[in-house]
């Protein structure tokens, strides 16, 4: 999503401001902390040492910055795909949001800890979309 984006706007050919790219490019990276720790914790508790369970989840995200490289440098070709692309990308993080963590934050003893931060997620990934375009 976040090479999408960038070829977007260097292209100048979509209404894509440097600030909305930003405001993307902050939301993943918001979004990579806790993406990480899935990875990380239960590698962890399966009895990998601490750092290398760490360099499991840092390596999960690794992919990322190489994929919005690759991105860039089919910048011709990604361009008037990119409506499908965004859609497609947006569409997969909502699959994974509504059948895997929604049901799994709802279960208790801590549903409450996990509806709440649904909800600050929320707040944070909308005010960055009114700061930063």
């Amino acid at each position: 999503a976040v090479g999408v984006v960038y070829a977007g706007l260097l292209a100048g050919t979509a209404n894509i401001t440097p600030m909305s790219a930003l405001a993307l490019a902050v939301g993943i990276a918001i979004q990579n902390f806790p993406e990480g720790a899935i990875i990380s914790m239960p590698l962890h508790a399966e009895g990998q040492g601490k750092w290398k369970a760490f360099a499991g989840g840092v390596l999960s995200g690794a992919v990322e910055p190489l994929g919005a490289a690759g991105t860039l440098l089919a910048i011709g070709l990604v361009v008037p795909a990119m409506p499908y692309l965004l859609s497609f990308a947006a569409g997969a993080m909502i699959y994974v949001v509504v059948e895997e963590l929604i049901p799994e934050m709802s279960q208790p003893p801590h549903s409450d800890c996990g509806t709440l931060s649904f909800a600050l997620g929320f707040s944070v990934m909308m005010a960055l979309d009114v700061m930063l375009g």
